[in-house]
């Protein structure tokens, strides 16, 4: 299975890129998983609600051009499915029986993702109806991923 996390911005907190690096090391037995990180853009703090969607837009078209036709896409959105991890796992496992080698989970930027992202997208999914920053996301995410594996193959783990 080819997992690729596609999200916007640079990831700088040392000690994030080390709990992500971790888990990729731990995912590599199980699927090879690729971060794809993409420029955000840069706007000021107090946009109008028009220059948001542009924002979303362009960030939008750098997430689309990085997914191709036979990828399964999962936006991670706040307004999205809640799930356990047992449901992820489930999800995960069903996707590869029915022959859907790539999964991209995508994490948008501070504003979020753009409907044409939601459009492209076959699910969306929400960690939780509060708000967490999109670098510690991408940690917590790694983590998921890794523990539906393990889930997956009946390891102990996720208890």
């Amino acid at each position: 299975m080819n997992i690729s996390i596609i999200t916007i911005g640079k990831l700088k907190e040392k000690y994030l890129k080390q709990g992500i690096q971790e888990y990729l090391k731990r995912l590599s037995s199980y699927a090879k998983v690729e971060i794809i990180e993409l420029t955000d853009e840069k706007a000021p703090e107090n946009l109008s609600e028009s220059e948001m969607e542009q924002v979303k837009q362009k960030e939008g078209e750098r997430i689309l051009a990085k997914i191709s036709d036979d990828t399964h896409v999962i936006a991670l959105a706040i307004n999205g499915k809640q799930k356990s991890s047992e449901e992820l796992a489930k999800e995960i496992d069903s996707l590869a029986t029915y022959g859907k080698s790539k999964i991209a989970f995508v994490i948008g930027g501070s504003l979020g993702l753009s409907s044409e992202v939601m459009k492209r997208s076959n699910a969306a999914l929400s960690f939780s109806k509060m708000t967490f920053p999109h670098q510690l996301m991408r940690l917590v995410l790694v983590e998921q991923i890794y523990r539906a594996f393990r889930i997956i193959r009946n390891e102990p783990y996720h208890k």
